[in-house]
Protein backbone atom coordinates (compact mmCIF):
# COMPACT_ATOMS: atom_id res chain seq x y z
CA UNK A 1 0.00 0.00 0.00
CA UNK A 2 1.67 3.32 -1.27
CA UNK A 3 1.86 6.09 1.35
CA UNK A 4 -0.73 8.78 0.86
CA UNK A 5 1.45 11.71 3.09
CA UNK A 6 -1.68 11.81 4.86
CA UNK A 7 0.34 11.30 8.61
CA UNK A 8 2.72 13.95 7.49
CA UNK A 9 -0.22 16.25 6.40
CA UNK A 10 -1.97 15.26 9.94
CA UNK A 11 1.08 16.14 11.94
CA UNK A 12 1.70 19.66 10.10
CA UNK A 13 -2.05 20.45 10.61
CA UNK A 14 -1.34 19.48 14.08
CA UNK A 15 1.59 21.84 14.55
CA UNK A 16 -0.01 24.27 13.27
CA UNK A 17 -2.94 24.22 15.67
CA UNK A 18 -0.40 24.36 18.41
CA UNK A 19 1.46 27.30 17.15
CA UNK A 20 -1.90 29.43 16.49
CA UNK A 21 -2.86 28.40 20.38
CA UNK A 22 0.08 29.73 21.72
CA UNK A 23 0.20 32.70 19.02
CA UNK A 24 -3.01 33.70 20.70
CA UNK A 25 -2.36 32.95 24.79
CA UNK A 26 1.06 35.32 24.27
CA UNK A 27 -0.82 37.88 22.15
CA UNK A 28 -3.23 38.37 25.09
CA UNK A 29 -0.65 37.84 27.77
CA UNK A 30 1.45 40.60 25.78
CA UNK A 31 -1.89 43.38 26.42
CA UNK A 32 -1.94 42.13 29.85
CA UNK A 33 1.68 42.18 30.88
CA UNK A 34 2.85 45.50 29.13
CA UNK A 35 -0.64 47.29 30.54
CA UNK A 36 -0.25 45.93 33.96
CA UNK A 37 3.68 46.95 33.56
CA UNK A 38 3.20 50.31 33.03
CA UNK A 39 0.42 50.86 35.21
CA UNK A 40 2.61 49.25 38.05
CA UNK A 41 5.91 51.07 37.32
CA UNK A 42 7.72 47.65 36.85
CA UNK A 43 10.51 47.06 34.75
CA UNK A 44 10.47 43.70 35.17
CA UNK A 45 6.79 43.14 34.03
CA UNK A 46 7.52 45.72 30.95
CA UNK A 47 10.14 43.25 30.39
CA UNK A 48 8.22 40.17 30.62
CA UNK A 49 5.26 41.47 28.40
CA UNK A 50 8.22 42.10 25.28
CA UNK A 51 8.95 38.36 25.81
CA UNK A 52 5.90 37.54 25.54
CA UNK A 53 5.38 39.67 22.33
CA UNK A 54 8.97 38.19 21.09
CA UNK A 55 7.08 34.91 21.48
CA UNK A 56 3.86 35.70 19.26
CA UNK A 57 6.17 36.85 17.02
CA UNK A 58 8.17 33.74 17.02
CA UNK A 59 5.39 31.29 16.16
CA UNK A 60 3.46 33.79 13.36
CA UNK A 61 7.01 33.34 11.84
CA UNK A 62 6.75 29.42 12.56
CA UNK A 63 3.61 29.22 10.99
CA UNK A 64 4.50 31.10 7.79
CA UNK A 65 7.82 29.16 7.45
CA UNK A 66 6.40 25.51 8.26
CA UNK A 67 5.21 24.88 4.39
CA UNK A 68 8.49 26.78 3.12
CA UNK A 69 12.13 25.59 2.06
CA UNK A 70 14.78 24.85 4.72
CA UNK A 71 16.86 28.24 3.43
CA UNK A 72 13.46 30.01 4.27
CA UNK A 73 12.86 28.33 7.63
CA UNK A 74 16.75 28.99 8.43
CA UNK A 75 16.16 33.06 7.59
CA UNK A 76 12.87 32.55 9.74
CA UNK A 77 14.49 31.31 12.82
CA UNK A 78 17.55 34.24 12.12
CA UNK A 79 14.72 36.56 11.88
CA UNK A 80 12.81 35.54 15.65
CA UNK A 81 16.43 35.77 17.10
CA UNK A 82 16.85 39.52 15.68
CA UNK A 83 13.80 40.51 17.20
CA UNK A 84 14.36 39.17 20.34
CA UNK A 85 17.85 40.70 20.23
CA UNK A 86 15.84 43.72 19.63
CA UNK A 87 13.37 43.59 22.95
CA UNK A 88 16.35 42.28 25.23
CA UNK A 89 17.91 46.13 24.52
CA UNK A 90 14.35 47.44 24.53
CA UNK A 91 14.53 46.05 28.42
CA UNK A 92 17.70 47.31 28.91
CA UNK A 93 16.80 51.12 27.63
CA UNK A 94 13.71 51.08 29.56
CA UNK A 95 15.75 50.05 33.12
CA UNK A 96 18.00 52.92 32.53
CA UNK A 97 15.45 55.39 32.23
CA UNK A 98 13.36 53.98 35.06
CA UNK A 99 16.38 54.52 37.46
CA UNK A 100 17.13 58.46 36.13
CA UNK A 101 13.68 59.43 35.92
CA UNK A 102 12.55 57.06 39.56
CA UNK A 103 9.75 54.23 39.75
CA UNK A 104 7.86 53.47 42.63
CA UNK A 105 7.04 49.26 41.11
CA UNK A 106 3.58 47.67 43.03
CA UNK A 107 4.93 44.55 43.97
CA UNK A 108 1.39 42.84 44.13
CA UNK A 109 0.36 43.65 40.63
CA UNK A 110 3.99 42.24 39.63
CA UNK A 111 3.31 39.17 41.80
CA UNK A 112 -0.35 38.40 40.56
CA UNK A 113 0.33 39.22 37.09
CA UNK A 114 3.53 37.25 36.47
CA UNK A 115 2.15 34.28 38.13
CA UNK A 116 -0.96 34.17 35.52
CA UNK A 117 1.70 34.69 33.08
CA UNK A 118 3.70 31.51 34.71
CA UNK A 119 0.32 29.42 34.11
CA UNK A 120 0.21 30.59 30.73
CA UNK A 121 3.61 29.63 29.53
CA UNK A 122 3.81 26.45 31.31
CA UNK A 123 0.86 25.07 29.16
CA UNK A 124 2.10 26.24 26.10
CA UNK A 125 5.81 25.31 27.18
CA UNK A 126 4.34 21.64 27.31
CA UNK A 127 2.24 21.83 23.88
CA UNK A 128 5.28 23.27 22.39
CA UNK A 129 7.54 20.27 23.46
CA UNK A 130 7.94 18.46 20.50
CA UNK A 131 9.72 21.23 18.82
CA UNK A 132 12.34 20.86 21.38
CA UNK A 133 14.61 18.62 18.41
CA UNK A 134 12.69 20.40 15.31
CA UNK A 135 13.98 22.58 13.20
CA UNK A 136 15.68 25.79 14.18
CA UNK A 137 12.76 28.05 13.41
CA UNK A 138 10.13 25.65 15.46
CA UNK A 139 13.01 25.00 17.88
CA UNK A 140 13.11 28.59 18.44
CA UNK A 141 9.61 28.97 19.47
CA UNK A 142 10.25 26.92 22.79
CA UNK A 143 13.12 28.25 23.56
CA UNK A 144 11.61 31.89 23.47
CA UNK A 145 9.05 30.60 26.25
CA UNK A 146 11.18 28.12 28.25
CA UNK A 147 12.97 32.07 28.81
CA UNK A 148 9.47 33.03 29.71
CA UNK A 149 9.46 31.21 32.13
CA UNK A 150 12.27 31.63 33.90
CA UNK A 151 10.95 35.70 33.38
CA UNK A 152 7.99 34.79 35.13
CA UNK A 153 9.61 33.28 38.31
CA UNK A 154 12.04 35.81 38.43
CA UNK A 155 9.39 38.74 37.94
CA UNK A 156 7.62 36.82 40.74
CA UNK A 157 10.80 36.58 43.22
CA UNK A 158 11.68 40.42 42.82
CA UNK A 159 7.54 41.74 43.35
CA UNK A 160 8.16 39.92 47.05
CA UNK A 161 11.49 41.48 47.37
CA UNK A 162 9.88 44.93 46.58
CA UNK A 163 7.23 44.66 48.62
CA UNK A 164 9.34 43.23 51.50
CA UNK A 165 12.10 46.03 51.36
CA UNK A 166 9.48 48.70 49.73
CA UNK A 167 11.96 49.27 47.27
CA UNK A 168 12.49 49.84 43.38
CA UNK A 169 15.76 48.31 43.17
CA UNK A 170 14.92 44.55 43.16
CA UNK A 171 12.70 45.39 39.96
CA UNK A 172 15.80 47.35 38.41
CA UNK A 173 17.71 44.88 39.05
CA UNK A 174 15.25 41.45 37.52
CA UNK A 175 14.50 43.81 34.70
CA UNK A 176 18.47 44.20 33.86
CA UNK A 177 18.89 40.31 34.21
CA UNK A 178 16.19 39.64 32.04
CA UNK A 179 17.50 42.45 29.86
CA UNK A 180 20.77 40.22 29.68
CA UNK A 181 19.52 36.96 29.47
CA UNK A 182 16.93 38.02 26.31
CA UNK A 183 19.99 39.00 24.76
CA UNK A 184 22.06 35.95 25.48
CA UNK A 185 19.14 33.95 23.86
CA UNK A 186 18.77 36.04 20.98
CA UNK A 187 22.70 35.58 19.75
CA UNK A 188 22.25 32.04 20.12
CA UNK A 189 19.22 31.78 17.79
CA UNK A 190 20.56 34.10 15.11
CA UNK A 191 23.75 31.95 15.27
CA UNK A 192 22.23 28.76 15.42
CA UNK A 193 20.15 29.97 12.42
CA UNK A 194 22.76 31.50 10.28
CA UNK A 195 25.28 27.95 10.45
CA UNK A 196 21.89 26.07 9.15
CA UNK A 197 21.43 29.00 6.69
CA UNK A 198 25.19 28.07 5.92
CA UNK A 199 24.97 24.32 5.46
CA UNK A 200 21.59 24.44 3.40
CA UNK A 201 23.36 27.05 1.06
CA UNK A 202 26.17 24.84 0.80
CA UNK A 203 24.03 21.39 -0.06
CA UNK A 204 22.15 23.51 -2.87
CA UNK A 205 25.82 24.20 -4.35
CA UNK A 206 27.08 20.61 -4.11
CA UNK A 207 23.51 19.78 -6.19
CA UNK A 208 23.97 22.08 -8.80
CA UNK A 209 27.74 21.56 -9.56
CA UNK A 210 28.00 19.62 -12.77
CA UNK A 211 29.44 15.67 -12.10
CA UNK A 212 32.92 15.45 -13.77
Amino acid sequence: MSDCGCHVEASNEDERRILRIALALNATMFVVGITAGLIAQSMGLVADSLDMLADASAYAIGLVAMTRSARFKASAGQLSGSILLLLGLAVLAGVVWRAVMGSEPEGSWMIGIAFVSLAVNTIVLRLLGRFRQSEVHLRATWLFTRVDVIANVAVILSGVLVLVLNNAAPDLVIGTALGLYIIKEAIGIVREAREERKNTLGDQTAHQSPSQ
